[in-house]
Order: structure tokens, then sequence, then C-alpha cells
């Protein structure tokens, strides 16, 4: 496998969705801001906080410091804007919960693959690391938002969640055992993810909850 070559090409596509992922999330932390009543200055900190906040934790862990979420200005950029057009129009958007859960589907699958590609560009191929950078990177912002406005983190709930993203790291590392081309395979995994968490809410597929063991809907 030239998985060297392949990261290599994969770089340009790897800034577009890490971008586009930052985005995302930051449109579910305004959105949340927003209905806790917070002002101006909440919705902006909350949307960067859900951005950015779990490739700065991957990003730490790993020994990329300085963090690519707080060193580069076109990650902190992006958050703010999109925090400042959410709460603008807000107006024309309220109540469309569905706007909340696409964004943080896209989100999910985004970093999900984002993180895993991180940890193989800087330690290769292994397994557990990868495994770890990308749930870190996909769950890690979420979790801060809701502690942030007093509730249960989504990815403690009985939904399917972190247990996507873990399966969708798991086929990505698959695809590239397989020899399959980081850039199909990235895709292929983003795909997946975001698909297989909308699939789970539409279908209200759950995980048992602690004293039913049953898996409640």
């Amino acid at each position: 496998m030239s998985i060297t070559l392949d990261i290599l090409s994969l770089w340009n596509l790897i800034q577009f969705l890490d971008l586009f992922g930052t985005m995302a999330f930051a449109v579910t932390g305004a959105l949340k801001a927003i209905e806790h009543k917070l002002d101006i200055f909440g919705v902006i900190f909350l949307a960067a906080i859900t951005g950015l906040a779990g490739g700065i934790i991957r990003d730490v862990v790993l020994g990329r410091i300085p963090p690519s979420g707080i060193s580069e200005l076109s990650y902190v950029s992006i958050a703010v804007v999109t925090a400042i057009a959410v709460f603008f129009l807000y107006p024309s958007i309220k109540g469309k919960m569905g706007l909340f859960l696409i964004f943080d589907a896209v989100g999910l699958g985004v970093f999900t693959i984002i993180g895993a590609t991180v940890a193989l560009n800087i330690y290769g191929f292994n397994v557990l690391l990868m495994v770890f950078a990308g749930m870190i990177t996909a769950i890690g912002g979420g979790i801060i938002r809701d502690a942030l406005v007093n509730e249960t983190p989504l990815v403690f709930r009985k939904e399917l969640y972190a247990s996507i993203s873990f399966v969708g790291v798991l086929l990505y590392i698959l695809l590239i055992y397989e020899g399959i081309n980081l850039e199909i395979s990235s895709i292929i995994c983003i795909i997946f993810v975001t698909v297989f968490r909308i699939m789970a809410l539409h279908y209200k597929w759950n995980l048992p909850v602690s004293g039913t063991g049953q898996f409640v809907k």
C-alpha cells in the first residue's frame, strides 16, 4: 500500500472536509445556544467550542502542537462566521429540528474520518490510535456543547451516536487495509456514517438503556 502517497494526495480533500465539518458542527452549537437563549457572544462561543474542541483534544493527545483549531485562522473564522449567520437567520429556520440533526450527522461523519486520517498521517497504520482520534474528533465538541448548556451529552443517551462513529472508523481501517485508495475510502465512510446516523434517527435505532437491558424506542 502506498499510504504515504495517498495521504499526500488526500491533503486538499482533508482540509476542505475539515472546514466543512467545522461549519456543520458550529451550526449545531449555534442552534443549541439560541435554543437556550444565550446572547450573540454565547452563540459564537458555543459554536466555536462545538466545531473546534474535538480536533483540539485530538491534536493535543497526539502531540500535534499547536492544535490546528486554534493556530489556523480559517477554522476559527468559519466557526465565528457560521455562528453569526445562524444567529441572524434563526427566525427563518426556527423550529426546524431536522436541520440540527442533519448538520450533526454530517459533522459526525466528516470528523470521524478526519480524526482517523490525522492519526494515520502522524503514526501510520495504528488501529487503536485511529479509532481514538476518529471518535474523539467526532464526539468531543458535542459533549462539551451539551455539558455547557446543562444537558446530558447526546453521546451518552440511548441514541446510536458514538457507536456509529466507532463502526465508521473500523470500516475506514478495513478499506485501507484492503488497499482501497484513501480518497475513496474517506468518501465512502463519511457517507456511511452520515447516512447510518440519519437512518438511526428515522427508524429509532437505539442502544439498551441502563436499568432495562432493552433496546428502547
